[in-house]
């Protein structure tokens, strides 16, 4: 069994881990920290977990009981917790933070399975990607990779409310979001730094601008990604090449028709569909972002890390209807 520990467990992505976790068939968690809920049972914030487990946050954090670690902060404190504790150097990490995503100056693998895999199953330490970003990648790698798009690629998402964490805010509770869709970040939302490191890797020379508008939606989780390029490759080339990349995938899908968000919401997958229209390449995906966009895909991670089945833990239903 792979012993695990949870930082940050009392926020969304640490509560979907431990709903994971406790399921999952290789793993046992060892502990559950949270300071400010330490001793109170988990279920008592997690309550979607009432009789599922009997597990309490846990005051101290014994590093050297665990196998894996994880990081649920919100962003910046990983690095600074890492600073300030010593951790194991056979404990393995994985950081849901944005703080060791970008290469340079740490040993952190960017955990995005679909592109990294050999590397994220030799790491000792993992950067787990960003919801948009990841969703965005899986619409764009096999095109990017295969050289069929150019320019300008222009990017749509609409993201739930989880995506902005636990703490209510302003855009968040319920009265100012139901009914309500909005633009924030434009053109400068975070997880671009990240896209742009991986289209740099697959076309070093590629010349076109990143153009992201994200939108905060009326519904609590998903991400639903529109994203369009130019592109003179026949369809059924762009299906096959499509159809090639994630053929061995457990997670990512190419379907048709085109997809919708409730597919993947409450799962581990992705789903994927293109068509071409004139001379752009339509790229659609759909996550959901605190499954595949965060804590799913850490537990596939682990799964890599660990040499394990990369489903374990993560036959989870779609909530379809």
């Amino acid at each position: 069994m792979v012993r695990v520990g949870i930082l940050g467990a009392a926020g969304y992505t640490g509560g979907e881990l431990i709903r994971i976790l406790i399921n999952h068939p290789e793993a046992r968690i060892v502990f559950a920290h949270s300071e400010s809920n330490a001793g109170n049972k988990v279920s008592d914030i997690h309550e979607g977990l009432a009789g599922e487990t009997e597990l309490r946050f846990a005051p101290d954090m014994p590093f050297d009981d665990i196998d894996v670690l994880f990081l649920c902060f919100g962003h910046g404190k990983s690095r600074e917790f890492l600073s300030a504790h010593h951790i194991p150097e056979r404990v393995r990490i994985i950081d849901l933070a944005q703080d060791f995503r970008l290469a340079g100056g740490h040993d952190f693998v960017y955990g995005l399975p679909e592109l990294h895999r050999d590397a994220i199953r030799g790491a000792r330490h993992v950067a787990n990607p960003g919801c948009f970003a990841t969703c965005i990648q899986l619409a764009l790698l096999p095109a990017l990779k295969s050289g069929i798009i150019s320019g300008d690629i222009h990017i749509n998402g609409i993201t739930g409310s989880t995506g902005a964490g636990q703490k209510p805010g302003a855009t968040t509770h319920y009265s100012w979001r139901n009914d309500n869709v909005s633009v924030y970040k434009a053109f400068t939302h975070q997880h671009l730094h990240e896209i742009r490191q991986t289209v740099r890797e697959l076309q070093p020379g590629y010349a076109g601008r990143l153009m992201f508008i994200p939108q905060r939606g009326c519904f609590a989780r998903g991400i639903f990604v529109t994203a369009y390029a130019a592109c003179t490759a026949p369809v059924e080339d762009v299906r096959a090449i499509y159809d090639s990349f994630y053929g061995g995938e457990p997670f990512t899908r190419v379907v048709t028709p085109a997809p919708s968000l409730k597919q993947v919401v409450n799962t581990n997958k992705a789903v994927v569909y293109v068509e071409r229209y004139d001379d752009q390449l339509l790229m659609i995906a759909a996550i959901d972002n605190l499954l595949k966009g965060a804590s799913g895909q850490a537990t596939e991670n682990m799964n890599i890390m660990f040499g394990i089945d990369e489903r374990a833990g993560l036959q989870l239903k779609a909530s379809a209807f």
